[in-house]
């Protein structure tokens, strides 16, 4: 079995608009050497990119309404929630839904992922709140392969270390035996996704193996099951940042669920970049 050393990299709270692959260029400087794998959170990146909705713009449709008012916080809160094993916080939260705003949320979520994502309790088809202020959510990156790819090229060119870059979210993947499978709309090739709240629930009830999953990765290829192995040793080592969901952000700061702001997150000690070596 491989083993790995690891080494959290921080950086500052990166905005939208803001140049993300010169800021890991600059990170990493130094600490990267030839054969390392460089982690980084896709959310990091979305953010960075401007990939990101205010849903206090959003309209909410019957269909999101209902949602929000009677699935989430009715089906989630007594039925879906105890059968998936989930905390008895996160059951309490779900049973309280915030109404106004979980529509607006429904909402995105059934026109940037469709019905069987929006069914999630959370995290709907890879949307998230969490690190994030105000009302902004950042959805998932669409053209991921080409970014791991970008960002693998500027280290080489510019440090002059050839490394392989692996894009890894939160969001888990189960595994049973050497079947892999994520609620998210999109992952590694060898990982089965896009079914949503089916795999979720599926995965949580029979309490199958849970690791962060994978999205994208440039240079070396790596095994299904070393990328899985590697997206969840990145996920514990580098943390939650600002709060794992968005009750925990507002929490911390001591604020309602849309009032966290810019200047809060970037008070925070951020790592996006997880720097994995084989020993």
């Amino acid at each position: 079995m491989t083993t790995y050393k690891t080494l959290t990299v921080s950086t500052d709270y990166w905005k939208p608009g803001e140049d993300y692959v010169a800021h890991i260029v600059e990170a990493v400087k130094g600490k990267v050497k030839n054969g390392d794998i460089l982690t980084v959170s896709e959310k990091a990146i979305s953010t960075a990119s401007g990939n990101i909705i205010d849903e206090s713009e959003i309209k909410p449709s019957l269909t999101a309404r209902f949602l929000a008012k009677y699935w989430t916080s009715i089906v989630w809160g007594y039925l879906l929630g105890p059968l998936c094993h989930l905390r008895e916080e996160t059951i309490q939260r779900l049973r309280n839904y915030p109404m106004k705003e979980g529509a607006k949320h429904k909402q995105v979520a059934l026109q940037n992922a469709k019905l069987l994502q929006a069914l999630m309790h959370g995290s709907e088809g890879g949307i998230d709140g969490s690190n994030l202020p105000y009302s902004y959510v950042s959805l998932t990156l669409k053209d991921s392969a080409k970014i791991a790819r970008n960002i693998q090229a500027a280290i080489k060119q510019k440090l002059g270390r050839d490394v392989t870059l692996l894009i890894v979210d939160t969001d888990k993947t189960y595994s049973l035996r050497g079947f892999h499978f994520t609620p998210r709309p999109a992952s590694l090739r060898g990982i089965h996704s896009n079914v949503g709240v089916v795999a979720y629930v599926a995965g949580r009830s029979l309490k199958l193996k849970k690791r962060a999953t994978p999205i994208a990765v440039a240079g070396e290829k790596l095994s299904t099951e070393e990328a899985l192995s590697v997206a969840s040793i990145a996920n514990k080592t580098r943390g939650f940042g600002a709060g794992r969901t968005v009750w925990d952000m507002a929490e911390k700061f001591g604020v309602s669920l849309t009032q966290t702001s810019w200047e809060m997150l970037s008070e925070i000690e951020h790592k996006p970049i997880v720097i994995m070596r084989r020993v």
